[in-house]
């Protein structure tokens, strides 16, 4: 792998599941759109062709994204149904207090906020139903907007929105999380698909 394509596989990696743009990838690698799309192709080959990877690279949209194969379907599974071994982490928490807080609110909202890309956890807290879709913002893009399910007032104890802890109290979500959540098999929202099509990278960008 040359050097740009490990450019590129990094810049992949690191937008998930909102994907990058032809021109965020030239733009960030200071290549030319015929050498990034050279290097896309390359990667694609390369994880189509590698048994050993669980990724494989499309194009969803103006998106180029990491995906998982259609053959980790299971594992995934598996692994989102598993039973909770531990509270949920500081990060989860973070994102789900702000959805909480602040709901209805897009992807954008949670990264402003926090100062970081939330997307992974995000999809993450809508797998275990703690959140979800609630409609789509009226502006540019359409985001989606998410707010807390009817299963995190039961995770957390509460009979309504207004149960919540006032901001600047010493009690948080965290606080919330009892021992009796340890060992607790949050159900799956949605089962993992990555059922995008590969062939679509042939397509030229045109913006």
């Amino acid at each position: 792998m040359n050097n740009l394509d490990a450019q590129i596989e990094a810049l992949l990696f690191v937008s998930g599941d909102e994907g990058v743009k032809l021109t965020e990838l030239t733009a960030a690698t200071e290549a030319e759109p015929d050498q990034v799309m050279q290097g896309l192709q390359r990667l694609q080959n390369k994880y189509a062709s590698d048994a050993t990877c669980g990724l494989m690279l499309v194009k969803h949209g103006q998106q180029y994204q990491l995906v998982t194969k259609i053959e980790m379907a299971s594992v995934i599974h598996h692994y989102f149904t598993a039973p909770i071994t531990s509270n949920l982490s500081q990060s989860a928490l973070e994102v789900l207090a702000i959805v909480a807080y602040q709901q209805p609110v897009t992807r954008i909202d949670v990264d402003e906020i926090r100062g970081v890309k939330s997307s992974a956890m995000l999809q993450k807290l809508v797998l275990r139903n703690l959140i979800s879709v609630q409609g789509r913002a009226d502006e540019a893009g359409r985001p989606n907007l998410y707010g807390t399910t009817e299963y995190f007032l039961d995770y957390f104890g509460l009979d309504a929105l207004s149960d919540l802890p006032e901001l600047g109290t010493a009690q948080t979500l965290e606080h919330l999380q009892t021992s009796d959540q340890l060992d607790e098999e949050i159900p799956l929202f949605k089962e993992t698909e990555s059922a995008f099509t590969s062939d679509l990278l042939d397509e030229s960008e045109t913006n």
